[in-house]
């Protein structure tokens, strides 16, 4: 088995890290691997990113991280990220790695992500510039993740992201806030599966990606050789007041690990049954 320790959402300021650090070096004890599902930050700001670099720095264990939305605030997620590589932490976005644990290869896949909705419940932009932006956007980011996944060739694999691939976790938010935490497209793009089809908004008129702003389904779907891929848990942040358990359309287990959610320093799972143990 291996043990996967995992948060989102710390959202560290002044003092964090000589708080909370000694929680974080007893990770070591009961996990193979410490992962960190985005908004390491209060507001991406280098006081809060160094408050980061300093809790995790030096763990005796492979931490492996994605940022998200509040670690882009200040426009210095190239700063954040070198600070946490230097200090050992891997930082993923659109790329994957891979441990090595007694029970084999783990390979990791992580993205920040992006918003855009579920069905029947997603973002209609306003004005055809913008709404062409905001879908190539969303299908750039799941392409990525979908190709982070392709290139592994491991035991066990893991999905990543800062947003949500899935509306189950959601539960708990409010209705009208589901389009801005996460996509249907990250959520394709862990099953492997295709998406040729429209995205709907709410009041049933097609938004971004339908009619005339379809775009092509290669763009969309990216290659699925071999058929559908297989991810044994998919992890992800930014939903503070979601709920922990819920899986992708095709079946794969998500677990929602912001701290306000987990209620606790991180969340312990145990791979690949995927069930939390501490």
């Amino acid at each position: 088995m291996v043990r996967i320790a995992a948060v989102g959402d710390l959202h560290v300021t002044t003092g964090a890290a000589a708080r909370l650090r000694p929680m974080y070096q007893r990770a070591a004890d009961i996990a193979d691997i410490l992962v960190l599902a985005g908004d390491l930050t209060e507001d991406g700001s280098l006081d809060s990113a160094a408050e980061a670099r300093d809790l995790f720095a030096g763990l005796d264990l492979p931490v492996i991280a994605v940022l998200g939305n509040h670690d882009y605030d200040r426009g210095e997620e190239v700063v954040l990220a070198e600070m946490l590589t230097g200090a050992g932490v891997t930082v993923l976005e659109g790329t994957s790695t891979v441990v090595d644990t007694a029970a084999g290869q783990v390979g990791i896949a992580g993205v920040k992500g992006f918003a855009g909705g579920f069905t029947g419940r997603a973002v209609v932009a306003s004005g055809e510039q913008e709404m062409r932006a905001f879908a190539r956007h969303a299908a750039t980011t799941a392409q990525a993740l979908r190709a982070a996944l392709e290139q592994l060739d491991v035991d066990l694999r893991v999905a990543l992201t800062h947003y949500a691939p899935t509306r189950d976790t959601l539960v708990g938010e409010p209705l009208e806030l589901y389009p801005f935490l996460g996509s249907h497209l990250l959520g394709d793009a862990i099953d492997g599966e295709p998406r040729a089809g429209a995205t709907t908004g709410a009041d049933g008129a097609h938004g971004p990606g339908t009619s005339d702003h379809r775009m092509s389904d290669e763009h969309l779907r990216g290659p699925v050789p071999g058929g559908r891929r297989q991810v044994t848990l998919a992890l992800h942040g930014h939903v503070h007041y979601g709920t922990e358990v819920g899986v992708t359309p095709a079946g794969t287990p998500v677990r929602n690990v912001a701290a306000p959610v987990i209620n606790a320093p991180f969340a312990v799972y145990q791979l690949p049954e995927a069930v939390r143990i501490g």
